[in-house]
C-alpha cells in the first residue's frame, strides 16, 4: 500500500498531509520543532508497510529531511517553488501551509511535481564550501570598499592597494583621524581575517578541481575557466543528463532572457535571475576573458559589445559558455559528477577534512 505525503517547512516547524492511497485514509499535522531529531521520531511513529513518497519544496531546510527519508527508505522529490506556485494558479483565496500540503500532495498524486535535482552527498558538501568561498570573498570586497570610502572621506589620495605591502605602507603614512584610523586598523583586521580563511579554502578548492574529472575537462576544454568556475560549475550545474537541451541549462543557471509578448507589443527582456547566483557570477566571470584578442569568442563578444555593451556581450559569451559546460559533462556521463578520494585532497581547517566525500 502506497502513502503519498506533503511537507511545508519552515524553521519552526513543518506541516505534513499523507495519504494512504488503498484506504484513502488522510491525515494532517505538524512536526515541531523542525530538526532531525524530530524527522526521525515522526518517521518512526509510521506504519511503513509499503511504499512512502514525499514532496516538499527545494527552500532552506530540505537537505536533512530528504538525508533522513532516503535513511528510512522513502522516495523524497524536492518541488522547484517557482513552477510549483505557478501550478497553484492565480490566488483566489487564502494561503496557508495546509494548503500549501494539499497543491503538492495533488501535485504528486498526478505525476505534476516539477522536480528539483537533488545532488548526491559530495556534490551537497561541495555546493556549501564554494557557497561559503564566495561570500568571505565578498565581505573581504566589502570591507576594502568601506576602508576606501572612509579613505576618500579624509582626502587620502586614492590608488592604494590595501592588500600589497606598498599599500599598507602608504596607509599607514596617510592623514587620518583618530576614527578614521580606527576604521581602517579594523578593516584591515577583518581583511586579514578573511585571507586566512580563504587560503586553506581555496587550496583545497583547487585540489578538487585537478582531481574531479568534471572540473578536470571543463578547465582543459574551456577558454576563461579556472579552478575556481569549474568547481562551482560541477557543484551548482550538476548532472547536465536531466536537462534535454543545452537551452534548459541555460535557464537552470537563470540567464536566460525573460519574454514578455502581447497582441505584438514586447516589453524589453530581462535576465530570469531563477538560477544559483554564485552560478551566475562564476560564468559572468569567466566570460569576461572573451574581451582578450586570444580569446576564441574575442570576435562574437566584440560584435555584441559594439551592438550593445561590454556587459550584456559578457552574459551572451555566458550563455555560450553554459552550453558548452553541458554538453562536455554530458558527455563525461558519470565521471563528470564522480568524487576524488580522500588521499587525493588537502586537509581543511576545523576538521571539516572527515567530512564523508564520496558519492552517496
Amino acid at each position: 500500500m502506497a502513502m503519498l505525503c506533503a511537507f511545508d517547512v519552515h524553521r519552526s516547524q513543518i506541516t505534513y498531509k499523507w495519504l494512504r492511497q488503498e484506504s484513502g485514509q488522510v491525515r494532517r499535522g505538524r512536526i515541531v520543532p523542525a530538526c532531525r531529531s524530530a524527522v526521525c521520531e515522526w518517521l518512526e511513529g509510521l506504519d511503513l508497510d509499503g511504499e512512502v513518497h514525499v514532496v516538499l519544496e527545494g527552500t532552506t531546510g530540505w537537505r536533512f529531511i530528504v538525508e533522513e527519508l532516503h535513511r528510512a527508505g522513502a522516495v523524497a522529490y524536492v518541488a522547484e517553488p517557482a513552477e510549483t506556485a505557478a501550478r497553484r494558479g492565480p490566488k483566489r483565496r487564502a494561503k496557508t501551509d495546509g494548503r500549501d500540503c494539499d497543491l503538492m500532495l495533488g501535485l504528486l498524486e498526478e505525476g505534476r511535481v516539477p522536480l528539483s535535482w537533488i545532488p548526491p552527498g559530495h556534490i551537497l558538501e561541495l555546493r556549501t564550501l564554494v557557497r561559503l568561498r564566495k561570500r568571505l570573498t565578498e565581505d573581504r570586497t566589502s570591507w576594502q570598499q568601506r576602508i576606501h570610502a572612509q579613505l576618500f572621506h579624509q582626502g587620502v589620495p586614492p590608488g592604494l592597494k590595501l592588500r600589497t605591502t606598498a599599500g599598507r605602507a602608504g596607509l599607514a603614512a596617510a592623514v587620518l583621524s583618530d576614527a578614521g584610523r580606527v576604521v581602517a586598523g579594523n578593516g584591515l583586521g577583518v581583511i586579514d581575517h578573511l585571507d586566512a580563511l580563504l587560503e586553506p579554502l581555496d587550496r583545497w578548492l583547487a585540489a578538487y578541481a585537478k582531481t574531479q574529472p568534471g572540473c578536470y575537462a571543463l578547465i582543459e576544454e574551456l577558454y576563461g575557466v579556472g579552478w575556481t568556475v569549474a568547481v562551482v560549475i560541477v557543484a551548482e550545474l550538476g548532472d547536465c543528463r536531466r536537462f534535454s537541451s543545452s537551452d534548459q541549462a541555460v535557464r537552470a543557471a537563470g540567464i536566460d532572457v525573460t519574454v514578455s509578448e502581447s497582441n505584438g507589443k514586447r516589453a524589453a527582456g530581462r535576465l530570469s535571475h531563477q538560477g544559483p547566483p554564485v552560478l551566475r557570477w562564476a560564468l559572468f566571470e569567466a566570460a569576461q576573458a572573451s574581451a582578450r584578442a586570444s580569446s576564441p569568442d574575442h570576435a562574437y563578444y566584440q560584435q555584441v559589445r559594439d551592438r550593445i555593451d561590454h556587459n550584456r556581450a559578457c552574459l551572451a559569451v555566458a550563455r555560450k559558455l553554459t552550453r558548452r559546460a553541458h554538453h562536455i559533462l554530458r558527455r563525461l556521463g558519470d565521471q563528470a559528477m564522480a568524487a576524488p578520494t580522500t588521499d587525493q585532497l588537502p586537509e581543511l581547517p576545523n576538521g571539516l577534512h572527515t567530512l564523508t566525500l564520496q558519492a552517496a
